[in-house]
């Protein structure tokens, strides 16, 4: 397939590198579908998507790893989990349009695939596995690090990568061999405007109770509350 001068320069500007190899980057563009469709098309993204995925992988835990706040490996492996999920990879690759760029068959782009989040995400993946090839370790972790330092701060801030009815479950098997157990025990409200309270009991016991606008809030919330009782105990 011949290089698309302009799908390649464009891409080159929005990720802030230039290939010497540009048939890597046209690899790392082209989409299983497309080429199926055209005989001219070398190959296609999945070995690239294959190689970016452990790349930032690296690049991501080695950056958690060095921060001050020194995380325990439990919050390192949830905050990696959530930083290289497809949906925080499509998020990034959806805002520097990097589906426009794309080379797609007539089947997928029928299809809206320049918006599916499982083929934007695979594509940024390919994408770095591509600088990685062509340029080195520092240059795709500076370019890695410019999309990902500001979700990691904000993970970190929010605490959204935290996923407490997990950490619930883990340490619930870990302490006493048994999962947490969580009920509804009231529910209020019209149907649209319903406040949920829900316990979370271990053993009989309840640990923690909380109310939310929907069951899985409120079971987060009873997970959390579960958390600070058996750490203060």
């Amino acid at each position: 397939m011949p290089i698309s001068k302009p799908n390649i320069e464009k891409t080159e500007k929005i990720i802030g590198y230039v290939f010497k190899n540009r048939e890597l980057l046209l690899e790392a563009l082209t989409h299983a579908s497309y080429y199926h469709e055209n005989k001219d098309s070398l190959s296609y993204n999945e070995r690239l998507e294959f190689l970016g995925d452990s790349v930032i992988g690296l690049i991501i835990v080695e950056y958690l790893f060095l921060l001050p706040q020194n995380y325990s490996e439990s919050v390192l492996a949830k905050l990696k989990s959530y930083l290289v999920s497809e949906a925080v990879l499509a998020g990034i690759a959806g805002s520097i349009s990097l589906g426009e760029y794309l080379f797609l068959g007539k089947g997928e782009e029928s299809t809206g695939g320049r918006n599916k989040k499982s083929i934007l995400s695979d594509a940024l993946e390919a994408v770095i596995g591509a600088v990685y090839l062509d340029g080195g370790y520092e240059k795709t972790r500076k370019i890695v690090l410019s999309f990902f330092r500001e979700r990691i701060s904000g993970a970190v801030k929010s605490g959204e990568f935290y996923d407490d009815k997990t950490e619930l479950q883990e340490k619930s098997q870990l302490l006493y061999g048994q999962l947490p157990e969580y009920r509804v025990i009231k529910h209020q409200g019209e149907e649209h405007k319903r406040i949920f309270t829900v316990a979370v009991y271990l053993d009989g016991k309840k640990l923690g109770v909380a109310s939310g606008k929907r069951k899985k809030e409120a079971e987060a919330l009873a997970a959390r509350k579960a958390l600070e009782k058996i750490s203060s105990s």
